[in-house]
């Protein structure tokens, strides 16, 4: 009973991941962005130590892998498309797209359908198994929680708002299941030579936080881009 129990705890676990996904997709359609971007986080929690009470109690199985990933792509794929889709209904209507208000908020969800790609790619691409090619989902849904949260004001008031989502919904998932070798927050060990990007990068992300608040996770992912595309080879 006991060894059945320690055998599902990881599985509880990523299921714990895939209902803190589906609250942050309701609070992102109810227009409450820090709710939504606060479920993300905690699902964000969740996915971290499934991966790591799997591997403690030795018990990773291939149905976990996958209810790993649909869980990733509900919190990390279909949350931040929800919020994406709220902010294009909610900005001003370019004078181009007249007409057009009740279907162009729908290229939202491109994203969630290139996270699950993404996703996919992962559990099948045997060189990412210390690093990653392409944007991780979390990065990503970080990304546009910050962005939702901190720069919501900013998109509502910017008659460009709704060309600048749609084109940053693209590029977000062009990133996903691109060939850019991009490194993985991963220690093996805490020493400096073999960890000065990943302390490099969380020095400069902490200092940006710091003086941007919220909105500095959303250019500490940017910054996760550009440093990964100084320092990680092909």
């Amino acid at each position: 009973m006991a060894a059945s129990i320690f055998k599902s705890l990881p599985n509880g676990i990523t299921c714990c991941n895939l209902i803190s996904g589906c609250i942050a997709v309701k609070f992102a359609f109810d227009a409450n962005p820090r709710m939504a971007f606060l479920f993300i986080i905690i699902g964000a929690v969740f996915d971290f130590f499934d991966g790591f009470t799997a591997r403690l109690l030795k018990v990773s199985s291939p149905i976990g892998k996958e209810l790993d990933s649909l869980a990733d792509d509900i919190t990390f794929g279909l949350a931040p498309s929800a919020m994406a889709f709220v902010l294009l209904k909610q900005c001003a209507v370019p004078s181009s797209l007249l007409g057009a208000e009740m279907v162009y908020p729908y290229a939202a969800f491109v994203m969630a359908a290139f996270s699950a790609l993404r996703l996919a790619k992962f559990n099948l691409d045997e060189r990412q198994t210390t690093s990653f090619i392409g944007l991780p989902t979390p990065a990503n849904a970080i990304f546009w929680g910050a962005v939702a949260c901190g720069l919501n004001p900013v998109l509502l008031t910017s008659p460009a708002a709704a060309y600048i989502i749609i084109v940053f919904v693209f590029i977000s998932s062009a990133l996903l299941v691109s060939e850019i070798p991009m490194f993985a927050l991963k220690f093996k060990d805490f020493s400096w030579a073999h960890n000065k990007v990943r302390y490099i990068f969380l020095a400069v992300s902490l200092a940006l936080i710091i003086a941007f608040g919220i909105t500095g996770l959303a250019i500490a992912i940017m910054w996760y881009l550009m440093l990964s595309l100084l320092t990680e080879k092909r």
